[in-house]
């Protein structure tokens, strides 16, 4: 089994790094551009289950990826609630709540990062029942929680992945004129924390019962 974590392409509020929450914004063109790439590249790949955020910026990009009429809307990879701070950069935000963390302490009005945590988990047991590859189309920071909370122990996530699937995370990313560019590779075997490459800003720890995922975003 190999997951391809899919982010959104470009948007004008990505561009000038807003939170982009619940605002169904559109991609520009050079995001459609870019989403268009995935399609050969995926196009190798035989996907057993194919599920999309419900926001038009990963639906679209979906679509542009040729995927989008086999895509399952799944509500669970909508992006995070940014409550009171939708539409601010973080620096506007860290002007309001001085040493603001989103994965420490979440939004006001929004979502807590235990409800983020408890929908990548929905997401992780829905995957783990499909015999075969899975895409999923998405944001950012639910994209990260999903990496981060796919490497946790069984006994801390909840779920677990059957040990006869592959023990590697890879991590890509898909920005600006250059395409596809590989941030590294994170072999898992019981061990100390690591992170899924720079993608993944929580620090998750290796473990031997997880399946191959790719982050493309």
């Amino acid at each position: 089994m190999d997951v391809y974590a899919i982010r959104h392409g470009e948007t004008a509020w990505s561009l000038s790094g807003q939170h982009t929450g619940t605002t169904d914004i559109s991609l520009t063109d050079n995001g459609r551009r870019l989403a268009e790439r995935l399609a050969p590249v995926l196009a190798k790949k035989a996907f057993a289950l194919v599920l999309v955020s419900p926001r038009q910026r990963a639906r679209e990009t979906c679509e542009l990826a040729h995927l989008g009429a086999r895509a399952v809307i799944d509500p669970d990879l909508a992006e995070w609630n940014y409550g009171e701070y939708e539409g601010l950069t973080s620096q506007q935000i860290r002007e309001r709540a001085p040493g603001w963390l989103l994965f420490r302490d979440g939004c006001p009005g929004g979502e807590t990062p235990g409800d983020v945590g408890a929908r990548a988990d929905r997401v992780i047991a829905r995957v783990r029942d499909v015999d075969g590859n899975v895409a999923l189309f998405a944001h950012g920071h639910i994209l990260r929680v999903l990496g981060a909370r796919w490497m946790r122990p069984a006994g801390e996530r909840g779920t677990a992945f059957p040990a006869r699937h592959r023990h590697v995370v890879r991590a890509r990313s898909l920005s600006g004129d250059t395409g596809h560019q590989d941030l590294g590779t994170a072999p898992l075997s019981k061990g100390p924390s690591r992170k899924l490459s720079s993608a993944v800003l929580t620090p998750v720890r290796a473990t031997d019962q997880a399946a191959s995922a790719t982050m493309i975003g």
